[in-house]
């Protein structure tokens, strides 16, 4: 049988195994939330990230206690945990993705980092703070949200839309009066794709790009896909997604 007290002194007794405990459960919390909304770094991810700086930051405190000596050798036990900051940054670079100007995974990726230093917190002791990290996570995600929604309502913004409209029906031209009647401001627009039409049964489809800015404009996705002629309107993720 082996003696749980004897390891203890050597930083594997019941405390420590509670804090790995402690940083799976936050973790996991966490990832439940990830994974309701649907985000790639979902409940596996959130677990394995939290707990596995948790062990990190446990083995950079206890790991190398056997070959500590007074005045001969000595080690920095913050070095090891330093390196889960820049690891996880790989991680985190990863989940984050951009296509046609729009941005998407980026408080995913800062859901992963926090995850991380939520575990790293549990592994070095400080349970109050690893508990109030993750509810402070809830209160971000959950009312952050609706708040964030309405001050973009009344304040000035920049989107990125995706408008796919049949062609010969003077849509484009309808599409920047809408714009102008709004007053958005048409930063950029670009012709993406041109197809059908060729058999003269189903119209020709064009698809264009369009970044707006200016105040409300991030509902104009309705306002856009209610002029007749348009086919399609796709807005482009929130940096916040």
């Amino acid at each position: 049988m082996v003696n749980v007290s004897m390891w203890a002194g050597i930083g594997q007794g019941w405390r420590q195994l509670c804090e790995l405990l402690l940083a799976f459960g936050l973790s996991t919390v966490i990832g439940l939330e990830r994974q309701y909304r649907g985000k790639s770094a979902g409940l596996r991810t959130q677990a394995i990230v939290g707990t596995t700086s948790a062990l990190i930051l446990l083995v950079s405190k206890y790991g190398f206690g056997d070959v500590l000596a007074p005045g001969t050798v000595v080690l920095d036990p913050s070095r090891v945990a330093a390196q889960i900051v820049s690891g996880i940054g790989f991680l985190g670079a990863g989940l984050i993705i951009t296509r046609r100007g729009t941005i998407r995974g980026l408080t995913t990726a800062a859901a992963v980092w926090e995850t991380a230093a939520i575990g790293m917190a549990a592994g070095a002791g400080l349970e109050l703070l690893a508990v109030a990290v993750a509810v402070l996570h809830f209160v971000a995600v959950l009312c952050f949200t609706p708040l964030g929604r309405i001050v973009s309502e009344r304040g000035v913004a920049e989107r990125g839309f995706t408008v796919t409209y049949e062609d010969g029906r003077g849509v484009l031209r309808d599409l920047l009066e809408a714009c102008s009647r709004r007053v958005w401001t048409v930063a950029a627009l670009a012709v993406v794709d041109g197809r059908g039409g060729r058999d003269g049964d189903e119209p020709r489809l064009v698809t264009v790009t369009m970044t707006l800015f200016g105040r409300g404009v991030a509902d104009a996705a309705a306002e856009l896909a209610s002029i007749a002629g348009v086919v399609r309107v796709d807005r482009g993720a929130d940096e916040e997604e």
